[in-house]
């Protein structure tokens, strides 16, 4: 029988360094031939990116050696950052940001072959490649860092596959971003997507297709679609040399198909009637691109393509039918995540589900059988110990809905005492415009199965409820978001799901300004919070960040400096006057994103005003953290805190914490 134990204090089996373990960042699936490819980022290895190789008998090595992270900072969070043809790879290193070839050697076995670089040492990052086979080249998208007095250059470069190294040939220049190139099948046309400042590319891209002359140039680039308020998706070909791609031009991002004249418009790829009277009209099948390569399409074979879409904050699985555009979903409880890939047999992805860490799995077209290839995480947790998410919908400010994922607390070994409610963990997500998922994850399990209550909120500007849900923050950044993550605490506290008195509230990166928000200008909700690597000056960020985000502020606050009031008003370090709860903060001291004084501001403010804080920097990390000693530590560390706040023992032994003021 359950022991009866409050709550906060269960023995759980999910211990911080399982959950550290349990936390390879799987991803960037590619098919080559019969080969599967992908990357795994290892917290063990300092956070490295490893390029892994499944071969058809079902050997699977690793592609790259350990002086080799496979990793890209363009844009600062990467992306896209190998393409293999052949057995021979191209990819980014993340120490000198040069591409290297691997692989290919007519020398000796190619899986000993030593990394040669294709481009020389410099101030250049590479990022989204695409190989050009007829001319021996790359295509790829680069950001020039060598004018040290003004932000990057962003362009389309081509380099040589072979012969001198090269820093690559500007192929398509002038817009502030890039991203996408991508070739027709025979080679003649290149679609790419570009971007000014100050929008996102979740706010709005162009679409462009142009020939690629007998000089290997751009000849008469045509804008397909897109514009300040079209955000454009994954364009693609078919074997044809049909253009896809993926548009939100009617308010949901949507899969259409270019029009063959140029004459014709796009038209979309399946109809509401098409899909087998399934209710898609709120579904949508793109994603923000805060990383470079991601997809939720791909061509299984000239009639079929394979795609993800979520609706309602969960993700399916299915295939369409290119001339019909009828859509049947895959039965699977896997939710695939943000990369996919398909031959005319099986199709490729990363998923989870809520009971099982997340994978490269292999989906069988004939069989119905998905196999797993490379599971995230070897801990295996007794589904005892398991919350599931609950998808929930409550009211908010101005009379919205908004969405959260509820988890409660779950641990068959204990249970509360009778008429004790748990704790409550506000989880407010980065972004802010990405989207929190209900596939298992074991930050997550690690607080329900010490009993806590976990609410994962969607707030408004998250991505997966269509462009009107996500242009709710623009503006009100600090306000919509903030206004959210406070009505859900109040909701579930009257619904009897958690305690409002023991409320607290975390949250990374954009995150962490949610969570600062709501703890300085509405003190009486959360009794305390944790931020990672959070926003606590919007002003000082504006002036202070990289270029990918560098006039994201003013889409959500309003232009700098015409808005610096508004910056001023919405920034937490201006209202520590108001803070009244505990706080903890983490940061990275390599992070360009948010840069590690404005952690350090809050902890010397809030330490200032006499209220309990603590302030843990780690040497190494960056936006986002990777390193497993980093993992372990902060997720120890914020325990210990909470239960020194609401006067609990945790039953883990933890290294203490070093609190001010307490």
């Amino acid at each position: 029988m359950p022991r009866a134990s409050p709550y906060g204090t269960w023995a759980s089996p999910l211990s911080a360094t399982e959950v550290a373990a349990g936390q390879l960042q799987l991803g960037a699936v590619a098919l080559d031939g019969d080969d599967i490819y992908w990357l795994e980022g290892r917290p063990r290895e300092g956070g490295r990116y490893g390029l892994m190789r499944r071969t058809p008998d079902g050997r699977t090595a690793e592609v790259t050696p350990p002086d080799i992270n496979v990793r890209s900072r363009v844009h600062e969070y990467g992306g896209a950052a190998y393409v293999v043809s052949r057995g021979v790879v191209y990819c980014s290193n993340f120490a000198d940001q040069r591409v290297y070839r691997v692989g290919g050697s007519t020398k000796q076995d190619p899986a000993l072959a030593r990394p040669e670089p294709i481009t020389p040492a410099g101030a250049w990052f590479y990022a989204d490649f695409e190989i050009d086979a007829r001319r021996q080249r790359l295509i790829c998208v680069r950001e020039d860092h060598t004018h040290e007095e003004r932000e990057p250059i962003n362009t389309l470069v081509t380099i040589p596959l072979a012969g001198a190294l090269s820093a690559g040939e500007v192929f398509a220049s002038g817009a502030d971003f890039y991203s996408t190139p991508r070739l027709s099948p025979d080679g003649c046309k290149l679609a790419w997507l570009s971007w000014r400042h100050p929008l996102m590319p979740w706010d709005g891209t162009a679409l462009w297709v142009a020939q690629v002359g007998a000089s290997g140039a751009l000849e008469e680039p045509v804008h397909v679609a897109g514009g300040p308020d079209e955000s454009i998706y994954q364009p693609g070909w078919s074997a044809d040399g049909t253009l896809y791609f993926v548009s939100d031009r009617d308010g949901w991002w949507r899969l259409y198909r270019a029009g063959r004249a140029r004459s014709a418009g796009p038209k979309p790829l399946y109809t509401i009637e098409t899909v087998l009277r399934k209710p898609l009209a709120e579904a949508e099948f793109g994603r923000p691109q805060w990383v470079l390569g991601t997809s939720t399409w791909a061509f299984a074979d000239p009639s079929r393509l394979v795609a993800s879409y979520t609706r309602a904050g969960m993700w399916h699985l299915a295939t369409i039918d290119a001339q019909s555009g009828t859509l049947i979903d895959i039965a699977t409880h896997l939710q695939p995540h943000d990369w996919i890939a398909a031959s005319a047999t099986h199709t490729v992805f990363v998923a989870g589900s809520a009971t099982t860490p997340d994978a490269v799995s292999r989906f069988e077209f004939a069989s119905g059988a998905v196999e797993t290839l490379r599971a995230g995480s070897s801990v295996r947790l007794d589904t005892g110990y398991i919350s599931v998410a609950e998808a929930i919908e409550f009211p908010t400010a101005a009379g919205r809905t908004a969405h959260a994922f509820y988890y409660p607390p779950r641990n068959k070994d204990f249970a509360a005492p009778a008429g004790e409610r748990p704790p409550l963990m506000v989880i407010s997500h980065g972004g802010p415009t990405s989207a929190a998922r209900p596939t298992l994850d074991l930050q997550i399990q690690y607080w329900t199965s010490r009993g806590f209550a976990v609410a994962d909120i969607n707030y408004g500007g998250s991505s997966g409820y269509g462009r009107a849900y996500r242009r709710r923050l623009n503006g009100q950044w600090g306000i919509v978001d903030v206004a959210d993550v406070i009505h859900a605490a109040r909701f579930l506290a009257a619904q009897g799901m958690a305690d409002g008195e023991r409320a607290v509230i975390r949250g990374g990166s954009a995150g962490g300004y949610t969570t600062l928000a709501a703890l300085t200008f509405h003190p009486e909700v959360f009794k305390a919070g944790a931020s990672y690597y959070g926003v606590s000056d919007l002003e000082a960020l504006e002036l202070d960040t990289h270029k990918f985000e560098s006039r994201y502020s003013h889409s959500l606050v309003g232009p700098y400096p015409a808005a610096k009031d508004i910056y001023r008003a919405r920034s937490p370090i201006h209202a520590i006057d108001r803070l009244a709860c505990p706080l903890i903060l983490f940061q990275g001291l390599e992070d360009k994103v948010v840069p590690p004084n404005q952690s350090q501001m809050m902890a010397d403010a809030v330490r200032a005003k006499g209220l309990p804080v603590a302030y843990l920097a780690f040497e190494g990390e960056q936006h986002g953290f990777r390193k497993a000693e980093t993992i372990i530590r902060s997720l120890e560390a914020e325990l210990y805190f909470y239960g020194a706040v609401f006067g609990f023992k945790p039953a883990d032994p933890i290294a203490p914490v070093r609190i001010g003021n307490l």
